[in-house]
């Protein structure tokens, strides 16, 4: 005889309050729909490990467990290893950095950084500036601490400078209440535009001008596919707290970042440290110092920014060729991302579930805002980790499922069933419409110049082609 037994969770009237306010990732929570061989997923922005040559790992790891394997499988300093250090130091240099070792505290991976970040300075109520949209993962290391956080929208120069002014205004100067601004300068996530250099000047000047501290997040800066380098902030002023990894250009299971900081700082967030990651790994530490100093890694390098702009190419050709005209997007020049926007009327979230019946994900947009509703109508879509061909499929599907969702809603249009949506007026000057204190996405960023020539037949006919 089998007898039932029911569990009760007995936990939840003793749950942080804080920790009942916080959501999880969109992209986590999409990974296991991800899985399935039949869905071409472009919602995780996961590097591509399969292009990283098996005799360097062999190299590297070997090293770690044979050569130095009484340092490497023992506990380690809180900070990192010196030796570590010194490899991030020379990677920095490479980009225009000139940082010391004592100025370098190595994290479990660049997340570990953005939480340690928070956990450190912010105190519930404190502002904390972003671009919006900004990246999912820094929301929910920040949102755990409770800050009061304002985005700044961005188009393809990167942060508005201007609307930036005015919230600063708002704000005041040397307002304790004000902690840091943080940015993805470099082919931002999920905007995939990069800061012009003359904002990264502008944004130092506010800097110190208002008495707030830049946070400045680098993982994809050495993955650029065309355009010329931009010095990042960190080499502008030594006050800005600047974060590496090795995920997108070596290995993310690795999970070795750093935090290149004045020592103030990193006085501070090595207290904070202690008490959740007393000792990081010291194996992964010594595989990363062995992976860039003794093996090419640049020659690695070469064929993950090779890779990866045939990849962004098929993506982008795509998008023009099937993609409707009410729609827009991003054209990044490096990293992993493109935005797009859609009609305002149309809901990407709820749109979700039949775009994984077509085979195919992304992630919704409303995630990367920190009040959850805005960017409703747009998604990310990663072109890292799929094939061209898989792509170039994977954005027909996306193509039709919108397509089939603009359909709806014009049937309803033209029969005076529902009313004619804002987004469907004659639309405002692109200058106009960007300087709105509520506008949050890029106007007709990326839009194909033939995309206005392409008509509401054309959509219908794209349906006799879904896979």
């Amino acid at each position: 005889m089998t007898t039932a037994h029911l569990t009760f969770d007995q936990t939840g009237d003793k749950i942080a309050e804080r920790v009942v306010k916080m959501r999880s990732s969109a992209v986590r929570d999409l990974f296991s729909a991800a899985s399935n061989p039949n869905i071409i997923s472009l919602s995780g922005g996961m590097p591509d490990v399969s292009l990283l040559p098996h005799t360097a790992i062999r190299k590297a790891t070997r090293a770690a467990c044979d050569d130095e394997r009484a340092v490497a499988l023992q506990y380690g300093s809180t900070d990192g290893r010196v030796e570590t250090k010194r490899v991030f130091c020379d990677l920095m240099r490479d980009i225009g950095v000139r940082v010391k070792p004592e100025n370098v505290m190595i994290t479990t991976g660049a997340q570990e950084a953005l939480d340690l970040i928070a956990k450190t300075f912010v105190d519930p109520g404190d502002i904390v500036l972003a671009e919006g949209p900004t990246y999912l993962g820094a929301l929910q290391a920040f949102s755990a601490y409770e800050p009061d956080i304002r985005c700044i929208p961005f188009d393809d120069e990167g942060m508005r400078m201007d609307l930036l002014e005015e919230e600063l205004a708002r704000i005041g100067k040397n307002n304790p209440r004000l902690k840091f601004l943080y940015t993805i300068p470099n082919f931002q996530n999920p905007g995939g535009v990069t800061m012009v250099p003359a904002r990264r000047k502008r944004l130092i000047e506010l800097s110190h001008e208002y008495g707030f501290m830049v946070v400045e997040d680098d993982p994809y800066g050495r993955l650029r596919y065309e355009g010329g380098h931009v010095l990042p902030l960190k080499a502008l002023s030594d006050d800005v707290v600047y974060l590496g990894t090795v995920s997108k250009v070596f290995a993310p299971g690795l999970r070795t970042g750093w935090i290149a900081a004045p020592k103030s700082v990193l006085a501070r967030i090595n207290l904070v440290k202690q008490g959740t990651d007393l000792c990081g790994s010291a194996f992964n530490q010594v595989v990363v110092e062995h992976y860039f100093t003794d093996t090419p890694w640049q020659k690695t390098l070469q064929k993950f920014v090779s890779t990866y702009r045939e990849r962004r190419d098929a993506m982008l050709a795509a998008l023009d060729e099937y993609f409707p005209a009410e729609a827009s997007w991003t054209r990044p020049e490096g990293g992993f991302f493109v935005w797009v926007t859609l009609p305002s009327y149309v809901d990407t979230g709820s749109m979700l579930s039949v775009a994984l019946e077509h085979g195919v994900t992304y992630t919704p947009g409303d995630g990367f805002f920190p009040d959850g509703k805005t960017g409703k109508n747009c998604m990310r879509i990663a072109f890292c980790f799929e094939s061209p061909e898989n792509l170039t499929e994977a954005v027909k599907r996306l193509a039709n499922v919108i397509n089939d969702r603009l359909e709806l809603y014009r049937a309803f249009i033209d029969a005076g069933a529902i009313g004619v949506p804002p987004a469907c007026q004659p639309a405002e000057p692109a200058d106009a419409a960007a300087s709105r204190p509520g506008a949050d996405v890029l106007p007709n960023a990326g839009r194909a110049d033939a995309a206005a020539s392409r008509s509401t037949q054309s959509s219908r006919d794209a349906e006799g082609s879904r896979t």
